[in-house]
Parts: C-alpha cells; structure tokens; sequence
C-alpha cells in the first residue's frame, strides 16, 4: 500500500480555513492548481457522495465530511496515469484542519491506495504541496 503525508500551517482561523475548504465542490481557494472543476451528481458539496471531476481528469467522491472533528475523507475514482482505474485502487485522501501551536492552522493532507506506490506517491506529493501552497496564498 502506498501513502503520502503533506502539512503546512496557514495563518489564518481554523474556523476559516475549515470553511474555505469543507465545500467539496469549491477549489477557488486553489486558482493555480485547479483551473476547471465539474460538479457531477446532485449532492451538495458537504454531503458524503458528492462528486466532481478537476481540471477535467480527476474523477473524486466525497466519502465523509465531519465538522466538529474538521475532516473530510475522498476518493479518487479516476484519473491520468498513474491513477488511472487500471493502474492503481482503493485511493483514500483526507483532510485534517486543527489550531497550529504557533496559533494559527494546521493542515494535514494524506493519502492511501493499492497498487503502483512509487508513481502515484510522487505524482500525488507534488500535487499536494502546490494545493497546500495555494490554500495558504488565498487565506493569508
């Protein structure tokens, strides 16, 4: 099983960076990453199932949203090589917003699946660091 971790610490509420980024069907806090997203499905973007597909290859599912503990959990369904449905499965994200010691916020970004674990590991690192990056630009 392959895994990524990424974090960053944003200067900014947690209060606000969870309500930035809870809604799974908005990445405007991601301009430079993520320059089309389709909404697919009914559901809302803060109910588990929700779905979208960025940049118009990242086939996602919302699988759970918790706001007390502000986290969320999705798949990736979907994808260009090395996440293509035949290169890889079962791949998991999740997002962990908590207060920073420094006073600010910690944003933990993770992920798992089966299969391929070196490709998806360093597609998905720098994937990861460059949306944390933005996340950071657009709430600081």
């Amino acid at each position: 099983m392959g895994t990524t971790f990424q974090e960053i610490e944003v200067n900014a509420p947690v209060d606000t960076v969870w309500q930035t980024i809870r809604n799974f069907q908005d990445a405007s806090w991601a301009p430079n990453v993520i320059s089309d997203l389709q909404v697919v499905g009914d559901k809302p973007g803060d109910e588990p199932g929700a779905g979208r597909i960025l940049n118009g290859v990242f086939h996602e599912t919302l699988l759970t949203l918790d706001d007390d503990a502000k986290v969320f959990t999705y798949s990736i369904d979907d994808g260009p090589p090395p996440l293509s449905k035949g290169e890889m499965s079962n791949y998991i994200g999740r997002v962990l917003v908590e207060p920073a010691a420094s006073g600010g916020t910690r944003v933990e970004w993770t992920s798992s699946w089966e299969q391929n674990d070196e490709p998806i590991q360093e597609f998905c690192h720098g994937i990861y660091v460059a949306l944390l990056g933005d996340m950071k630009k657009s709430l600081e």
